[in-house]
């Protein structure tokens, strides 16, 4: 277990030197990297750890491989909730903001999960064809609202985009809490996600109340990605292909997937958006585009698996 952390560490601390010294000035200019690219590093690995958190959560309270943020449509909840909080002039440092973007995840998650068991047992892909539904109808309605700003659509579309550009340094530090605060909470519950993984019976069985279990899983993967949200807007494929690298590397209990999952995120993160800086110097490419052109052929290609599997 001492070489698993040790790997995870090393990609973490590797991801950060590159963040620090990605850009045109590279290592050569002191005040860049202290105002400009440590800001930035940290807003990633908020970021990152808090939708790496959340695609563990989903994936060992549902079972489902393919469950992420960006597939389960809570992502687009709390995106157009933020943009809504824009468009009503409620910044980001605003406490309604940061209930605003809860709500909207939470709602969203909650509408994806019940529009695919209406047709009785769930299944993998009535879960992803719900939360894409959900996705595509609350992505429409932001699009109908920044159409009808107007001028005012043009910035925020940025955010819309995913990418960590200029945060306040506030909305870095109650994200940051925010998400270590549900990392500690979920790893104090690790033994009833891991009986959740067993089947909602056994967990019964266990000692584990499902019901109750699945609501405040889905509460703390919620609150951390609108956190994530918060800084960074809508980044897809963290959560789905981090617990997937980390059970390559270590355990799948709970106990040790909680805390790998969210430090995975924040290096594969960091190191997409340090990539983003240099990749086409002097544009920049949002760190969501980039986690969208690695994500989809992964998530691709774990569909391909689970059908081959299943024939």
């Amino acid at each position: 277990m001492g070489k698993n952390k040790a790997v995870i560490l090393a990609a973490l601390a590797a991801a950060c030197l590159f963040s620090l010294a990605a850009g045109p000035a590279w290592l050569s200019d002191p005040s860049v990297i202290l105002y400009l690219r440590l800001p930035r590093t940290l807003a990633a690995l908020a970021v990152g750890a808090g939708l790496g958190l959340a695609g563990a959560l989903f994936q060992g309270v549902l079972k489902n491989p393919l469950s992420d943020p960006y597939i389960l449509g809570t992502s687009a909840g709390a995106t157009a909730a933020a943009v809504f909080c824009f468009l009503a002039g409620i910044e980001r440092t605003s406490p309604l903001f940061f209930a605003a973007v809860f709500c909207g995840a939470f709602g969203a998650t909650f509408f994806s999960y019940w529009l695919a068991r209406l047709a009785g047992r769930m299944s993998d892909a009535g879960l992803v064809l719900a939360g894409v539904a959900v996705s595509a109808f609350l992505s429409a309605l932001v699009m109908l609202a920044l159409s009808a700003a107007r001028e005012r659509s043009f910035s925020i579309l940025y955010f819309v985009m995913g990418g960590l550009y200029t945060v306040e340094p506030e909305v870095v530090a109650v994200s940051g809490a925010i998400i270590t605060v549900c990392a500690g909470l979920a790893f104090s519950r690790w033994r009833a996600l891991d009986a959740m993984a067993l089947g909602e019976e056994k967990a019964y069985h266990l000692g584990a109340d499902p019901a109750r279990e699945r609501v405040i899983f889905f509460a703390l993967a919620c609150a951390a990605t609108s956190a994530a949200v918060a800084i960074g807007g809508t980044i897809g494929f963290v959560g789905l292909m981090t617990p997937h690298m980390i059970r390559l590397i270590t355990r799948p209990s709970a106990r040790t997937m909680i805390p790998a999952a969210a430090l995975g995120g924040a290096a594969i993160l960091t190191a997409a958006d340090a990539a983003g800086r240099v990749i086409f110097l002097p544009a920049e490419v949002p760190a969501g585009v980039i986690m969208a052109l690695a994500g989809a052929p992964f998530f691709m290609w774990l569909l391909w698996r689970r059908a081959g599997a299943k024939q």
